[in-house]
């Protein structure tokens, strides 16, 4: 990866591979799919920074606070990420506002380029200067839509008779300038995954409207489209204490059960279908760390031990 960031005191490159969840319109679900890549990254082996760019909300800056607390809890075996979340300036003059929040935007990236895989960015639902320089910097842009035409509008424009895409709207057209930047950047081409996110499950085949809709835009504008995160209770319940689908059992507790499988297998296919690059050295690590854990787990056999 090789994203750079352009400000006042020139150009910094970017060693880790940068994941921008972004979207102009809240409600999306956005902090939650962060948390859960962020954990299912983390989860095999590699290294993973987040960056909370909603100063307001803070969602992620929340989750990973109450994941902490929960660990520190006795919640069991929970991995955390190095997390920074960019304050927001509060001072008269809007210009050096925006230069503090970039100073404190480009400290927190030359932080996490140092010894980490995967750059983890959440955004607000609202566009200023650093969500446009976040999602200049992207690697992998993964966009969470509501299965609603709501939210399809942040995207495109429909006929309100025939329902066909007239035209792109006002995000689709940042995104695309977002693009252009980074190609007169450095040259690389961001992926972008649009997901079809809180679908009840009787929706998730794919032939709705808001999903034909998608494919059409897909192809005009270059995006790909994947199946997220269903409406689940259990995504909810997550959230007090930090956890997500890809947990163990010793940090769900007794709530442990068949929503929560179902959840953990829509977390992997989403993986799949977005193919992050993993780093194969991580992913040895993770195997050894999970034999340890497993062996730790297992009675000791005093037997092997003791001779008669």
């Amino acid at each position: 990866m090789s994203a750079q960031v352009n400000g006042v005191n020139g150009r910094r490159k970017v060693s880790a591979h940068v994941i921008v969840v972004g979207n102009e319109k809240g409600g999306t679900g956005k902090s939650t799919l962060a948390m859960h890549l962020t954990v299912a990254l983390m989860n095999r082996g590699q290294r993973v920074a987040t960056i909370d760019l909603d100063s307001r909300q803070k969602s992620l800056t929340h989750y990973v606070e109450n994941r902490g607390n929960w660990a520190r809890r006795g919640g069991g075996f929970l991995r955390i990420p190095t997390h920074f979340c960019v304050a927001s300036a509060a001072g008269r003059q809007v210009d050096e506002n925006e230069a503090l929040e970039f100073a404190r935007f480009a400290e927190a990236i030359a932080t996490a380029e140092r010894g980490y895989d995967f750059v983890v960015i959440d955004t607000p639902g609202s566009v200023n200067h650093l969500t446009r320089l976040a999602h200049s910097m992207a690697d992998t842009l993964i966009t969470p839509l509501n299965d609603s035409y709501v939210d399809f509008d942040v995207l495109g424009q429909v006929d309100p008779v025939t329902f066909t895409v007239m035209g792109e709207s006002h995000y689709a057209r940042m995104v695309r300038e977002a693009r252009l930047q980074r190609r007169l950047v450095d040259g690389a081409r961001m992926d972008w995954v649009v997901m079809r996110n809180r679908l009840s499950l009787d929706e998730t085949s794919g032939k709705g409207r808001v999903a034909r809709g998608l494919a059409e835009m897909a192809t005009r504008i270059g995006f790909r489209v994947a199946d997220g995160l269903a409406e689940r209770v259990v995504y909810r319940e997550f959230f007090p204490r930090g956890l997500t689908a890809l947990d163990d059992e010793g940090a769900l507790g007794a709530g442990a059960g068949s929503a929560h499988a179902a959840a953990r297998a829509e977390v992997a296919a989403l993986m799949e279908a977005i193919k992050p690059p993993l780093d194969h050295r991580g992913q040895e690590r993770a195997a050894a760390q999970a034999q340890f854990l497993a062996a730790r787990a297992e009675p000791l056999e005093l037997h092997d031990i003791i001779a008669e």
